[in-house]
């Protein structure tokens, strides 16, 4: 047998498939682009900047992702290509990172293998930034940890911002399906094709793939959840504190929003731009520059034809793609994020004649999950829900209904660094504990809280459950409880100084704001931070409100 194995890594290794990596040798794999030359880090294959897709640029800005050229020779892996454009973070902002360089030829995607991996299973990560920023190329978001337990890790860039999201009737009518918009969520989709086709060569399952994304990430697993386009590409799904919003319809004004093209046609004569040929002339962070001063929001559209309906009617209706899920999101999600709060009197007679005016009969459910005896506290956790806790406990549900296993978890740990700057689980905070890297103090950005020994411990216990489900659906960490599935008994694990388990994680939260989202989308309203009075009682759907 021994004869034989080593019979048939000569033959491989001839044939250019793989290469054996000695002491202070790179290793080498052939993709269908070509030959790739990664670095060796222990008993860890790292490839990186490797291109799924021809570069956005020129003629090809705002077209879907083209398949990716092929090279002649060994291309070099060893380093991180270039950051999608997008506008730097406040030097101030938490998640502030020292610049990077940028581009429009920007998608490329990462591998961290096991040395010796033979069909792993794979996690693709998709980052947050609110589709506006991010890279693949941060540390957070270092795969070492997950390949030392077996997982083939994969990140990808994807295109930000206006680069990512225009939608504009001069593209429609070029693009050979009639719509616009969604290039970042086709990005996404190009790179788990890219990953289907070529993960066996770094010793990936193609057959067992989890795609794993926070905030805009997890927004975007949502939507490949929703999308035909993306069905057989994955079969598990990791979920990050995602929200469920509605976003615009490309041709029709629904929920009180603008039509897509509207959007981008007043986007275009803001630049100063007649038509797309003018729109693609102009240098590209001049366009992210007057996008983010103008106010364009990057978000998924309703085409019709790559995201066919709202999440909500794609998800009640059954139709998005069945797969077990692991879903979460953090206690203080907002803590980081005050400027979502909305502008409500802050003395307790005012706060509750406010919140009587917006949710009429609901006010009462409202008032007594989120009290005027502690206006800012019920501010920051009713914000958290509303974008949130609701979103990601109705995708829970609703896969728990198919028959799908799915597990909740709520991240609720706080050290004394997050604590001392009322950071309390923050938006993202949980990422260095999914990634196994807490603790080590170049994996976060330079304003990150300072992790300590518990950290340690507990990061250990979630990359545990984190990998495991990926590679069996069932998450289990050493030396920690079981954690059950969400089922009908409402089972969940909550992240503190170590994971707890429970049931019914927020009574009565999901109830109330499920109420709220379907009487506001039975009257046409967007239910996502809305500050509209909402109706007394259910009513029948206006015929645009399953648009």
């Amino acid at each position: 047998m021994t004869i034989f194995v080593a019979w048939l890594c000569a033959i491989l290794i001839a044939l250019g498939v793989v290469r054996s990596a000695s002491a202070g040798e790179r290793p080498e794999v052939t993709v269908e682009q070509g030959r790739l030359l990664g670095t060796q880090i222990g008993a860890l294959r790292v490839f990186k900047g490797v291109p799924y897709a021809l570069p956005p640029i020129g003629a090809q800005r705002w077209r879907a992702p083209a398949a990716p050229a092929h090279w002649n020779g060994t291309r070099d892996a060893g380093v991180f290509g270039a950051s999608c454009v997008q506008p730097p973070y406040p030097s101030t902002s938490v998640y502030f990172e020292a610049p990077r360089p940028m581009s429009e030829d920007c998608l490329t995607l990462n591998i961290w293998s096991p040395k010796e991996a033979r069909k792993a299973p794979v996690i693709v990560w998709i980052h947050g930034g609110a589709l506006l920023r991010g890279t693949s190329a941060s540390p957070m978001y270092d795969g070492r940890e997950f390949a030392r337990r077996g997982i083939v890790f994969v990140s990808v860039n994807y295109r930000l911002g206006i680069l990512g999201w225009l939608a504009h009737p001069g593209l429609s009518a070029e693009a050979p399906d009639r719509v616009s918009g969604n290039y970042g969520l086709l990005d996404q989709i190009a790179a788990l094709e890219w990953v289907k086709r070529n993960v066996g060569a770094f010793g990936g399952d193609p057959a067992n793939v989890t795609v794993m994304g926070e905030s805009a990430g997890a927004l975007s697993i949502s939507y490949l959840l929703a999308s035909s386009r993306a069905r057989g590409l994955f079969t598990k799904a990791i979920v990050q504190s995602t929200n469920a919003r509605a976003v615009p319809h490309l041709r029709e004004a629904v929920f009180g929003l603008p039509t897509a093209e509207t959007i981008g046609t007043a986007f275009a004569s803001a630049a100063g731009a007649a038509n797309v040929q003018d729109l693609r002339a102009m240098d590209a962070a001049v366009l992210t520059s007057i996008a983010l001063k103008t106010g364009f929001v990057s978000q998924p559209i309703m085409d019709g034809i790559l995201i066919p309906d709202q999440l909500v009617n794609i998800f009640d209706r059954g139709q998005q793609t069945k797969v077990p899920v692991l879903a979460g999101f953090n206690s203080g999600e907002i803590r980081s994020q005050r400027t979502l709060i909305p502008q409500i009197p802050d003395d307790p007679a005012g706060y509750e004649a406010a919140i009587a005016e917006r949710y009429g009969d609901l006010a009462p459910a409202y008032l007594k999950l989120y009290p005027a005896s502690d206006i800012a506290v019920s501010q920051l956790v009713s914000t958290r829900d509303i974008v949130y806790g609701w979103a990601t406990e109705r995708l829970v549900r609703t896969m728990a209904a198919a028959d799908q296993p799915s597990y909740l978890y709520i991240f609720d740990h706080c050290n004394a660094a997050t604590r001392a700057r009322d950071l309390c689980a923050f938006h993202a905070s949980e990422l260095p504990f999914a990634f196994g890297l807490a603790g080590d103090p170049n994996s976060t950005p330079p304003n990150w809280p300072k992790a300590n020994t518990e950290d340690i411990r507990l990061a250990r216990n979630m990359v545990d459950y984190w990998a495991s489900f990926a590679t069996t659906g069932v998450p289990h960490a050493d030396g920690a409880p079981a954690w059950p599935d969400y089922g009908k008994r409402e089972a969940y694990i909550r992240f503190t100084a170590a994971p707890n388990v429970g049931l019914n994680p927020e009574p009565g939260m999901f109830e109330l704001h499920e109420d709220v989202m379907r009487r506001r989308r039975a009257n046409g309203q967007q239910w996502f931070l809305n500050g509209a009075p909402i109706v007394p009682h259910d009513t029948p759907g206006h015929s645009h409100a399953e648009k």
